[in-house]
C-alpha cells in the first residue's frame, strides 16, 4: 500500500465509505492514541512526507524484532474521526497485513547513496560492494549504495559508464538512467546518455541486457547489439554494432590495429568529444597500425595519423576538425 493509497483510504474513512474491517483497523489505533489534534489537512506535501517518516520511527521502535506484524482487532467504539494524523499511523501499522516490515522500512528510510562525479578530462573506476566494476566517463555521475540490501542491486547514472557486473541470479542489477531502466544479472555493457540530443544508448559486450522505458520493454540485446532510445520522440532503434568501438573511451591507451582512417576518427571523436569529418571519402579507407599513449593531445595524434596517410587537418572555428588529402592508392 503506497502513500497515495493511504490518503485515499483516509478520505473514504472520513466520508463513511470504508468497510467494517477497515474501520476496525483505523479505530484500533485511535483507541490507543492520545492525539486529539487534526494536523494532517493543514500540511503541505513535504510536511506530510516528513510527518509520516516520524510516525514510522515511532512505530518501528514499538515492534520487537521477530514479533508477528498482525495486530489483534478490538470491537468498534465511538471515536473522534477527525484525528487524521492518528489514522495515518494506524494504517502504517496495518501494513503488516499486506507485506513484510522490511520493505516498509526501506520505503520510509531510503538507502543512502554515494555520488561519484567525474570532472572533465578525467575517468574513474569504482568497485561496488558486490564486486562489480564500473568505469565512469568524464562529466558523468554515478550514485550507488555502500552495500546492496534487499532483492535487487540498484544504481543511478547520469552521463556515460561501462559496467562489468558480478553475476548474481538471485539479485538483478538495475541501472536507472533518466527514465530508462537497464536490468542485468551478470554481464558487461556500456550506457551513454546524451542530454543534448535526448538519447540514451545501451551497448552490450558480454551477456544479455534488458532495456525498458519505465514499465515498457524497449528490447533485450546480446553482445555487439545496441539499443538507442530518443526520450523526446519516444523512438527506439536496435542495431548490430562493434561493441569495442563503443567502449573505446574507457581504455587507457588508443590502439589502432590495422584500422581504417574512418575507424580511427570515430575512436578519436569518442575519446576527445570532438566532431571529425573528411573532405575526401577515399581517405576513410586508408588503413594503418599504431598506438597513442594515454595523455597525448589530440593535435599530436592527428599529426602522426595524417603523416601515415598523406593527409592534413585543420580545426574549424566551431571546434570541429576537417581532414583533407588525396587518399590512399
Amino acid at each position: 500500500m503506497s502513500r497515495d493509497q493511504i490518503e485515499a483510504l483516509l478520505v473514504r474513512y472520513l466520508d463513511g465509505e470504508t468497510t467494517a474491517e477497515e474501520n476496525q483497523l483505523v479505530e484500533h489505533w485511535l483507541e490507543q492514541s492520545n492525539n486529539t489534534n487534526s494536523v494532517w489537512p493543514g500540511m503541505d506535501q513535504p510536511g506530510k512526507d516528513k510527518w509520516l517518516s516520524g510516525i514510522f520511527d515511532d512505530i518501528s521502535s514499538t515492534i520487537p524484532k521477530g514479533d508477528a506484524k498482525v495486530l489483534p482487532l478490538l470491537p468498534r467504539k465511538r471515536v473522534l474521526w477527525q484525528r487524521i494524523a492518528s489514522v495515518a499511523a494506524a494504517l502504517l501499522i496495518s501494513f503488516g497485513l499486506y507485506m513484510e516490515w522490511q520493505p516498509i522500512k526501506m520505503h520510509f528510510q531510503p538507502v543512502q547513496l554515494t555520488a561519484l562525479r567525474v570532472p572533465p578530462k578525467h575517468k574513474k573506476q569504482v568497485i561496488l560492494a558486490d564486486g562489480s566494476r564500473v568505469w565512469i566517463n568524464e562529466g558523468s555521475e554515478l550514485k550507488y549504495p555502500a552495500s546492496f540490501e534487499g532483492e535487487k542491486r540498484e544504481v543511478y547514472l547520469s552521463g556515460e559508464a561501462y559496467f562489468d557486473i558480478a553475476h548474481n541470479a538471485a539479485k538483478p542489477f538495475i541501472i536507472h538512467t533518466g527514465k530508462v531502466v537497464t536490468t542485468v544479472l551478470g554481464t558487461a555493457f556500456n550506457i551513454r546518455e546524451d542530454q543534448n540530443n535526448h538519447t540514451i544508448v545501451v551497448t552490450v559486450t558480454r551477456g544479455k541486457v534488458s532495456v525498458a522505458d519505465g514499465p515498457k520493454l524497449l528490447g533485450i540485446i546480446m553482445p555487439d547489439q545496441q539499443i538507442s532510445f530518443n526520450t523526446s520522440k519516444n523512438e527506439v532503434v536496435k542495431a548490430m554494432v562493434d561493441a569495442q568501438q563503443a567502449i573505446a573511451w574507457q581504455q587507457s591507451d588508443l590502439h589502432f590495429e590495422d584500422v581504417s582512417f574512418a575507424e580511427a576518427a570515430l575512436k578519436l571523436q569518442q575519446r576527445f568529444n570532438v566532431k571529425i569529418s573528411f573532405s575526401n571519402d577515399k581517405l576513410k579507407n586508408c588503413r594503418f597500425t599504431g598506438t597513442s599513449l594515454n595523455g597525448e593531445k589530440l593535435d599530436r595524434i592527428l599529426k602522426v595519423i595524417c603523416a601515415f596517410n598523406h593527409a592534413s587537418y585543420q580545426t574549424r572555428p566551431d571546434g570541429s576538425i576537417l581532414i583533407d588529402g588525396k587518399g590512399c592508392n
